[in-house]
């Protein structure tokens, strides 16, 4: 006859194993780590360089005063669209214009002498042939020959003074001109007014350095300065394929290709200026320039904009890729290792041929096909903790 005692004792037993079997039934999935997983898809991939670049117009002329004096009148305003050949300020002209009338006085005092000078000439060659004619020592003497001789070569001489202060008088005039059409300021190539420098009243000088009035662009066409670090100038070279956004419009794509890679930074001017005051400078980063042109027939681009460059060094188009992250170790005959999911939802190590890889995307040339799924990763050590901290022990017996 069983006790009551033994009774009590073997169901507690029966409920311990119960409990124990039911956690493991329940909590013991949670031991497998979750698994994130992609599928091998055909696409676009590209090798970039990433910059950041600043838009110019490929033409910009600063328009400046080669005269001084006071701006009279400005005859173009800001955004206004001007021709080659157009006015665009007048400085006071009144120096220029004096300076002119005095330059043709003495041209024309010059030429009075000139007519002067030539009848001299023409009285000493008279006088010297009727010398000639009387014959030296015989109806004249030979004092009187030599003298007037001598008389009619001063008188071609001082003609041929006369003659180069004519020529100098007429450089004179030329330049007077020059210096009074420097008060009309016109523009040099056809463009728009960016900017304007000198106000209309505003007195300018140019003796040191030309002023400059108004600064004139062409926006028809644009140039993109990128700026590229130093690891990656020496994969980039011209006529490379390129893409850039604007800030204000990140949806569309500008597309062109590069033009030049400026063999030196900007920087190189601080740093040749610092060499000859013998200080020295250093900078963190160093970029250079990589320029390139594209077309703004309706004038969104503007000056100074910034651009998001993409330069592309390698493109494949339809190709066979998968994420870099499903990538593994890299073996001694360069093939990857990538854990593939298998149709029974088993997991294996498969050796794969890798070919462009961005580190978003690889592609993969040989070892997996179309639709096939790879692991990518294990799910986040965060979302693992929060399970194990909230995971119940083994029920007490």
């Amino acid at each position: 006859m069983i006790t009551r005692p033994r009774l009590l004792v073997g169901g507690a037993v029966a409920a311990a194993l119960l409990l124990s079997l039911a956690w493991l039934l329940l909590f013991s999935a949670d031991d497998a780590p979750a698994l994130l997983t992609a599928q091998v898809t055909r696409g676009e991939i590209e090798q970039t360089v990433e910059a950041t670049g600043t838009l110019e117009p490929k033409k910009i002329v600063s328009v400046g005063a080669q005269a001084s004096g006071r701006v009279e009148a400005l005859h173009v305003e800001l955004g206004q669209t001007v021709r080659r050949g157009q006015l665009i300020a007048e400085i006071d002209n009144q120096t220029q214009s004096n300076a002119l009338k005095t330059a043709r006085a003495e041209l024309a005092n010059s030429e009075a002498q000139r007519a002067s000078r030539l009848a001299a000439l023409d009285k000493s060659q008279l006088a010297f042939k009727r010398q000639q004619q009387m014959g030296a020592g015989e109806a004249t003497s030979f004092a009187d020959y030599e003298a007037a001789e001598a008389e009619l070569k001063a008188a071609r001489a001082d003609l041929a003074a006369i003659d180069a202060q004519i020529r100098q008088a007429n450089v004179s005039v030329g330049t007077a001109e020059v210096n009074l059409g420097y008060t009309k300021i016109v523009a040099p190539m056809d463009g728009v007014v960016v900017a304007i420098v000198t106000k209309q009243g505003q007195t300018v000088n140019a003796n040191q350095s030309a002023p400059t009035i108004v600064i004139l662009a062409k926006l028809d066409v644009m140039t993109v300065k990128a700026e590229v670090s130093e690891a990656d100038v020496i994969k980039v070279e011209p006529d490379l394929p390129v893409y850039f956004t604007i800030l204000g419009d990140p949806d569309r794509r500008y597309e062109a290709r590069l033009r030049q890679i400026e063999p030196a930074p900007e920087s190189i001017v601080n740093e040749v200026d610092s060499s000859s005051s013998g200080s020295t400078s250093s900078s963190s980063a160093i970029y250079y320039n990589a320029l390139f042109d594209t077309d703004n027939p309706d004038g969104t681009l503007r000056a100074l904009m910034t651009a998001q460059v993409t330069i592309v060094l390698e493109r494949r188009e339809k190709a066979l890729q998968v994420p870099s992250a499903a990538l593994g170790g890299r073996g001694n005959d360069g093939r990857y290792s990538v854990q593939v999911v298998e149709k029974d939802g088993s997991i294996a190590r498969r050796a794969v041929q890798i070919g462009l890889n961005n580190n978003v995307s690889a592609e993969v040339l040989d070892g997996l096909e179309e639709g096939e799924t790879v692991v990518v990763g294990e799910a986040s050590e965060t979302v693992s903790g929060s399970s194990d901290n909230g995971r119940m022990g083994p029920p007490p017996f």
